[in-house]
């Protein structure tokens, strides 16, 4: 299960907040909250780690980087999700982006949470009050700036893409990442959802900003007890709300809040007419970003690399989500007589057979583990697993898979190891107990494509 988020660090005293560039306090826990602060950002108590990667940090060795069923793109591992001291992290922006390549990424973000200074007084008084008003208040207009020449300076088309974006951060309600705009938008301008998927369509102005050309993602879905709103849907908005955190940190979502009776995080947001594709992050709040095995991360598959080439993948939900460094997953859907679709595709289908085809691959080390696959479908609480299939690492997995509009209209991909646990398990028996390995994106069934 997840952490309690809920409760301060206790008896940790103030530290300076040292100016962007400057190295970062270590091992300090700038994320002293007390109760009645409550903004509850995610990761206030996670236990930090020290010093941040050196140059000399020799990069994962993984998978190669082209698939063996699709064409026309190529693999990079990418963490979507990250903070430092701008708003709840320990660690100084102006090194995150360098932490995060030397541990081998090839795409990283920045997306410090936006609560409550989206204003030119949030700047005043960011250099007036005690560093955990930053860690209350969150981004300024002068961080946001910041950030971003912090992105462009380590930006470098072809082997690095880094992407500046925020977390607007409720503490009811949920955390969305916005990467890609203009502007950022805190919860004193849009606090609940509908105000902020307005936004996401709103072309800037001159009196009112706007976040149009961006894209925006649901993370640690259900953390919070809305849950967005029970994932308010906007039709509008629907090609633009792109990913929901599957892997948070170390921990599988598939069944957060099911030991309160509640649905799955999964099924509650795909059952609401969302489409949007699977990821993974590191959520990082310390200063090693990047370097932590076993965090959650996105592989995006791309046809250039670049933040034009990310954004269009992340659009197509051309994605999946591990806690595997290096991890290859490749997965694509044929309808009988049809074309293969990639994951995150739709599938002009209503009803019929569809042959589904898994790349998956590591290193030397993972040939011939015994792995399961699972494909999930619609449910009413949790997804309903309709086929779980056991393969060795190696050769291309194949599938049939019969399928129905009737019974909802999208399916994903589940790889599972059943000789571990799922630390957050769902109902008795449930295949989704198996310790989650990857997630494809999905695809959805519309027979008027």
């Amino acid at each position: 299960m997840c952490e309690n988020h809920g409760a301060p660090d206790h008896h940790r005293p103030a530290t300076p907040r040292p100016t962007p560039g400057a190295l970062p306090p270590t091992a300090l826990g700038r994320r002293a909250l007390t109760a009645g602060a409550g903004l509850l950002m995610a990761g206030s108590l996670l236990p930090h780690t020290g010093a941040i990667a050196s140059a000399s940090t020799t990069p994962t060795v993984g998978a190669a980087r082209r698939s063996r069923i699709s064409t026309g793109t190529r693999l990079v591992h990418a963490d979507l999700h990250n903070h430092t001291l701008v708003s709840d992290g320990d660690g100084d922006p102006a090194l995150a982006f360098a932490s995060m390549r030397n541990a081998g990424l090839d795409v990283a973000a920045l997306t410090d949470h936006a609560t409550l200074s989206d204003n030119v007084l949030g700047d005043v008084l960011s250099g007036l009050l005690p560093p955990e008003y930053k860690q209350v208040a969150g981004i300024t207009p002068e961080d946001w700036a910041h950030t971003q020449r912090f992105a462009d300076r380590a930006d470098d088309d072809g082997r690095f893409t880094a992407i500046r974006g925020f977390e607007w951060s409720e503490p009811l309600i949920g955390h969305v990442n916005v990467w890609f705009t203009e502007h950022y938008v805190d919860v004193l301008q849009a606090g609940v959802m509908q105000p902020l998927l307005d936004w996401l369509r709103r072309e800037p102005g001159l009196v009112l900003d706007g976040g149009a050309g961006g894209l925006a993602g649901f993370n640690h879905p259900g953390r919070e007890p809305l849950r967005f709103q029970e994932f308010t849907f906007d039709r509008r908005v629907r090609d633009r709300v792109v990913s929901l955190e599957m892997f948070n940190r170390e921990d599988d979502y598939l069944f957060e809040g099911f030991a309160d009776d509640r649905s799955s995080p999964l099924v509650a947001c795909l059952n609401a007419g969302w489409r949007t594709g699977i990821a993974g992050v590191t959520d990082e709040h310390g200063t090693d970003w990047g370097e932590p095995e076993g965090k959650g991360r996105t592989g995006l598959w791309v046809q250039e690399h670049s933040r034009r080439g990310v954004k269009r993948a992340m659009r197509a939900r051309r994605f999946f989500a591990t806690r595997t460094s290096g991890l290859r997953i490749d997965a694509t859907a044929q309808p009988r007589g049809g074309r293969p679709v990639r994951m995150g595709g739709v599938l002009p289908l209503r009803n019929g057979v569809v042959k589904v085809r898994l790349d998956l691959a590591r290193d030397e080390s993972w040939v011939g583990r015994r792995l399961d696959v699972q494909v999930l479908r619609p449910g009413t609480d949790v997804p309903t697993v309709v086929d779980v299939v056991p393969f060795r690492v190696g050769p291309v997995v194949e599938l049939k898979v019969p399928v129905d509009l009737a019974d909802g209209d999208w399916l994903l991909l589940r790889v599972a190891d059943p000789s571990q646990r799922n630390a957050t398990p769902g109902p008795a028996g449930h295949p989704g107990n198996d310790l989650g390995i990857a997630y494809t994106s999905p695809w959805w069934l519309d027979p008027s494509a």
